[in-house]
């Protein structure tokens, strides 16, 4: 008999096979001798050279991080400690019922209960664990039940490509429905008195461009195109129910341009209403409210101003627009909230989270929710009833766990129904969080929010800085769990709200894209240059991480800067700009063109993209110590652009600092599924940045 014996670690990095390979456009010729790393048949990796070598850096990354697992079973073991492993949400009204979910001791994922508000037993709706079973990957997409209570929508993902299978389950029998809807990328939404479903689809690119309607029972082949985005293929459809769940809302657009029709949610056949026609660089959303008899649409919108309106229009009439509340330089109105007797408008003053109460009969009453951090990160959560008495809100701060409140309509009382516990212990008098800014190369101040213990040593020490900076997303000053590793072994954690975010409302995000993209990666350096001059940290003793826009921009860092960085994490980053944005049959590029520009139309968006695009921009020079991700399904950031990057960084590098890349051969764009898995490569990311840094564990 006998015995297999593990596989020999390797002992020196994989070299990826240079092949001659170029393309040219605007009479620019690029070389890429590492195009093969895509496999042709994509999105099916079975080319047996790509996956070997693939297979390959995964072997080097366990060889290298072998000599650190007890640093990271230590991390692991000290990360799951601050979970309350048999935690539950707290319980909210919709309808006859009460909701909740819960996390079982030990388990990965959620599961979905409700029992009646009058009082009865706890019903098990729906069970993530079992839905995982047998699958390395698993994903909860859409969760809908009926107005009625009786049925169950719901879609999941068990590769990380994110193609869902929605599936329809009777809560009074705990049967399934035949109805079963593959290939969905969209919301599950009710219409028709719950006899029948609206969703959209992902075609071969990834893209929705349809509103469809299924009544249960029916064969899919019956289904009903409400409606099909047939003008712009980087547009995306979504659908969802007004705010009274009256009617059925069908928005199509991208990044900067939108357009909404309306249908009645129980005839959503009948002939639609366009609110406006699009015009380019105008976004807008709509609700509508109907009382004593008039219904109303709600508008937001930034046609008159770069940080929002909102308006009103008639049913009649809809694309003529009253102002109720004027665009501000100062209050980015970012959202709102219909309900039966006030409404609620969201946004940010000075970067910080903002919920306003206002009334119908006053537009000029206002009522803030005032909370007392000097930085922190708030908003509404699940409010499902047009009638709320009390406003269930989420709060948290870099220090506050984060924080579930009630907030009482009639007093003003908030209510903390839930702080996050942390079992393993947590005192927050520890700590103490700062709101900074930093002056920018071209005089512009840059926010940032440090947290670290108040007994951290005097002088220079260790920084973790972190930043996104792109699509407008604003990165929360919120609490992690995970995060206190570095903070209790003396680091400064430090997030940049760089150009790029709308956090200082959305000329912010438009000085970060296109033509002004490189404002995004100056104001990163700069912040790291200016922590540093403050006394925080010094150049080598700044690690920093990123994770797709996020890790084009430590792509770029690491070219430009790289003696400032003692360890960079780069998680599915997007560092083949180029290339990416020059073929519009990948999954997102047509809808990326108004973010990036389009390179193809010209060539000033050729020359631009090529002037920072990581992967084009490596060169024959020292780079820090870095850690690579990748997702083998990942539809969003290809797995090939992460692998050549890397292979470029192995072939001209100077140093001898580790170049380590990680592919998640299950997985997408999120990394591994479940709570204690996606825990675990957080804690070999931290023992990575520790080890570089050489901070004791």
């Amino acid at each position: 008999m006998s015995t297999s014996r593990p596989a020999a670690l390797p002992t020196t990095p994989p070299r990826a096979e240079k092949r001659d390979f170029s393309y040219a456009h605007h009479g620019v010729t690029i070389a890429d001798p590492y195009a093969w790393l895509r496999d042709p048949g994509y999105p099916e990796v079975t080319d047996k050279q790509v996956l070997a070598h693939l297979e390959a850096e995964n072997a080097w990354f366990e060889a290298r991080m072998a000599p650190h697992k007890e640093l990271v079973e230590t991390l692991f073991t000290e990360m799951k400690a601050r979970i309350k492993e048999d935690d539950s949400t707290v319980p909210q009204k919709d309808g006859d019922w009460l909701y909740w979910s819960e996390f079982e001791q030990g388990a990965e994922y959620r599961k979905y209960y409700r029992k009646p508000v009058g009082g009865g037993e706890a019903q098990l709706i729906l069970d993530e664990n079992a839905l995982a079973e047998g699958h390395d990957y698993f994903r909860l997409g859409s969760f809908s039940v009926s107005k009625n209570g009786r049925l169950l929508a719901y879609s999941v993902d068990t590769n990380g490509s994110e193609r869902f299978t929605a599936r329809i389950k009777d809560l009074a029998t705990g049967e399934h429905l035949p109805d079963e809807i593959p290939g969905t990328l969209s919301g599950l939404v009710w219409v028709m008195d719950d006899r029948a479903l609206v969703y959209g689809l992902a075609d071969d690119h990834w893209r929705v461009h349809d509103a469809t309607l299924h009544v249960l029972g029916t064969a899919l082949a019956e289904d009903v195109e409400l409606y099909r985005e047939t003008e712009n293929e980087g547009f995306r459809v979504g659908a969802g129910l007004s705010a009274q769940e009256d009617w059925l809302v069908i928005a199509t657009g991208d990044n900067e341009t939108s357009e909404v029709r309306l249908v009645p949610a129980n005839d959503p056949t009948s002939a639609p209403i366009l609110v406006r026609r699009r015009e380019k660089g105008v976004e807008y959303d709509v609700d509508l409210r109907t009382d004593g008899g008039k219904t109303t649409l709600w508008i937001h919108t930034n046609d008159e101003h770069v940080n929002f309106r909102l308006a009103t229009a008639s049913l009649d009439d809809p694309g003529t627009w009253a102002t109720l509340i004027e665009g501000s330089d100062d209050f980015y109105l970012d959202g709102f909230e219909l309900y039966r007797d006030f409404y609620v408008t969201e946004g940010r003053i000075k970067g910080l989270d903002q919920i306003q109460l206002r009334s119908y009969a006053d537009p000029n009453l206002v009522k803030p929710i005032a909370f007392a951090e000097a930085s922190f990160t708030a908003g509404l959560t699940d409010n499902p009833e047009y009638h709320q008495d009390k406003l269930r809100l989420s709060y948290q701060s870099m220090v506050t766990p984060d924080s579930v409140y009630d907030y009482h309509v009639e007093t003003g009382e908030l209510e903390l129904l839930k702080q996050q516990e942390i079992p393993s212990g947590y005192d927050p008098s520890l700590y103490v969080t700062e709101r900074l800014e930093i002056a920018g190369r071209d005089g512009t101040m840059i926010p940032v929010s440090v947290v670290m213990r108040k007994d951290r040593a005097a002088g220079p020490g260790p920084l973790h800085l972190y930043a996104y900076g792109a699509y407008g997303y604003a990165v929360p000053p919120g609490f992690s769990t995970t995060r206190l590793s570095l903070v209790d072994r003396g680091f400064a954690y430090a997030i940049a709200h760089i150009r790029g975010g709308d956090d200082l409302g959305r000329n912010w995000y438009l000085q970060g894209k296109l033509n002004e993209r490189v404002n995004t990666f100056t104001d990163f350096v700069d912040v790291a240059k200016g922590l540093a001059a403050k006394g925080y940290t010094e150049a080598g003793r700044i690690s920093i991480s990123g994770g797709s826009a996020g890790g084009e921009l430590m792509g770029v860092v690491a070219n430009t800067d790289p003696g400032l960085w003692g360890a960079v994490v780069a998680h599915v980053p997007f560092v083949d700009v180029l290339a990416t944005m020059l073929d519009a049959e990948l999954p997102l590029t047509p809808g990326e063109w108004p973010e990036w520009g389009n390179p193809i139309l010209s060539k000033q968006a050729f020359a631009y993209i090529l002037s920072y695009s990581p992967y084009d921009q490596v060169a024959a020079q020292d780079y820090p110590p870095m850690l690579v991700t990748a997702g083998l399904n990942d539809p969003r950031v290809t797995y090939w652009e992460p692998s050549k990057w890397v292979a470029k960084l192995r072939e001209l590098k100077t140093d001898d600092n580790e170049l380590l890349l990680k592919t998640n051969m299950g997985a997408g764009h999120g990394g591994k599924s479940g709570r204690f898995e996606s825990i675990r490569e957080t804690a070999e990311e931290v023992a990575f940045v520790l080890w570089q840094l050489g901070v004791a564990a």
